[in-house]
């Protein structure tokens, strides 16, 4: 649909152009430019009648063309490994959030762990002339970053440090909410305690297995008592974590797992066995999906908050941007901390164990005859 004059009026249509803006405006393409690129030199009258044309005509600059004029194209990119945890749309969800109350769209893109992918969409980041890139994936990426740090985009990245001039890493705190983990189940008179950790050798899962293992040490069990699986953080991996650790003799009495999708599985294992959670087994997750509090029972999880890395990585973009020289740059800290809920108790034998409070009987009360 193009813009037409029927019966003296003009119509609305997605193929009015700038000229036409200046004319119906009696302003110049130029001005016309300079008030939709938020160019506070045109004066006030001439700026609202370019409004008011823009407004009669419906008219949408195209942002690839504010882009080349301005120079900013008001575009960030989002990059997260998968869709299909819940916690990936969450922390998109967030960022868009923070992003658009500072006026910015966000193009997000999962790389599936596909290399190519990747590729094709930090592709699409430079010919849109992103202003800066979360990457958001919790493992490695550098390989895949070349293009944008060739282009001087500013990047935010999980961990792992781009290695690039123009970049900021996000140290998130694993040890931190971990160690509440661990500390929370010896209070409850845990002593074998199991970890189904994600895949190796992500740095990632390499810190949230090695935060195990000391907190574990600290306090004092001995590395038979502590056992650890790998496996994938998926629902199926949880599968795989929770047989492996009942089969283990003894088998432990409760499990940390690496996140919550894995402990998701764990509890599906434990509800087709017949083993109640948390009688006869704890089980905790990490990182808190919306969905760990609706399943059953609400799940223990240590919270690596999708609110708080979408502003952090936000504030790193904007701290990439207002810096006059690049220099050494301190990581962002991430803070995680435990939420406890019903998937964590006592383990039986330590229940059991407890002396019993013998019962008082009350006496009766029988009335004072006069």
């Amino acid at each position: 649909m193009t813009a037409q004059v029927l019966n003296g009026k003009k119509t609305r249509g997605s193929g009015v152009d700038i000229i036409q803006v200046a004319q119906c405006a009696g302003v110049s393409p130029a001005t016309v430019s300079r008030v939709t690129n938020g160019r506070s030199t045109v004066a006030k009258h001439l700026a609202k009648k370019v409004w008011r044309a823009i407004e009669e005509l419906g008219y949408t600059p195209n942002p690839q063309a504010r882009a080349l004029v301005s120079g900013r194209s008001r575009v960030l990119g989002l990059l997260v490994s998968e869709i299909t945890n819940p916690f990936f749309p969450e922390l998109m969800q967030n960022f868009e959030d923070v992003a658009g109350k500072h006026d910015f769209e966000v193009m997000v893109g999962s790389t599936n762990y596909n290399r190519e992918r990747a590729k094709i969409f930090i592709r699409r980041l430079v010919q849109r002339r992103v202003e800066g890139v979360a990457v958001m994936t919790f493992r490695a990426e550098s390989h895949f970053l070349d293009e944008l740090i060739a282009e001087n985009i500013p990047l935010v990245t999980i961990d792992v440090s781009a290695d690039a001039a123009r970049s900021l890493v996000l140290e998130v705190d694993y040890a931190q909410g971990i160690d509440e983990a661990v500390q929370h189940l010896a209070l409850l008179g845990h002593r074998w305690i199991g970890f189904a950790s994600g895949p190796m050798p992500h740095l990632t899962n390499v810190r949230r297995k090695d935060a195990f293992v000391r907190a574990a040490k600290r306090i004092g069990l001995a590395a038979e008592k502590a056992p650890v699986f790998v496996g994938d953080h998926t629902f199926e991996g949880g599968t795989q974590a929770a047989l492996y650790f009942l089969g283990l003799k003894p088998r432990p009495t409760a499990i940390v797992c690496s996140n919550d999708m894995m402990a998701v599985g764990v509890l599906r294992v434990m509800a087709e066995r017949g083993i109640q959670v948390p009688r006869d087994m704890s089980v905790i997750g990490f990182d808190d999906i919306h969905l760990a509090e609706f399943i059953n029972p609400p799940l223990t999880t240590v919270r690596m908050s999708r609110q708080e890395l979408a502003k952090a990585a936000f504030h790193g973009l904007q701290q990439l941007w207002t810096e006059k020289s690049p220099g050494s740059r301190n990581a962002i800290h991430v803070g995680t901390r435990l939420v406890v809920r019903q998937s964590t108790d006592s383990p039986r034998e330590a229940a059991e164990a407890l002396p019993r409070k013998p019962r008082v009987r009350k006496a009766r009360m029988r009335p004072v005859l006069a």
